[in-house]
C-alpha cells in the first residue's frame, strides 16, 4: 500500500499508482482517501465488492455444512429423471 499527501500528489499519479497497489491519501498526515484501482471489474462487481449484504450472505453460507462429491453425487443419482 502506498501513501501519498493529498497537497503532493496528483489525480492521475494516484489513478496510475492505484493500477498495481492501494492509494492511501493523507492530509496532515491523517488517511482521508483510498485509491483502489478497478480496471478489469464489471459494475456488478464494483457493487458487491463494497456491499455489506452481500459479504454477510457470503459469511453465513461458509459456516454451513458443505456436502462431499460422493454424497452429492448419491443425492443425484436418486432424483426423479
Amino acid at each position: 500500500m502506498k501513501t501519498f499527501d493529498l497537497a503532493e500528489t496528483t489525480l492521475d499519479r494516484c489513478v496510475a499508482e492505484a493500477g498495481s497497489d492501494r492509494v492511501v491519501l493523507t492530509r496532515d498526515g491523517k488517511p482521508v482517501a483510498l485509491v483502489v484501482g478497478v480496471e478489469g471489474l464489471d459494475e456488478e462487481q464494483l457493487e458487491l465488492g463494497s456491499n455489506f449484504r452481500f459479504w454477510t450472505m457470503i459469511e453465513e453460507r461458509r459456516r454451513q455444512k458443505t456436502v462431499g462429491l460422493e454424497e452429492l453425487e448419491k443425492r443425484l443419482s436418486q432424483l426423479p429423471e
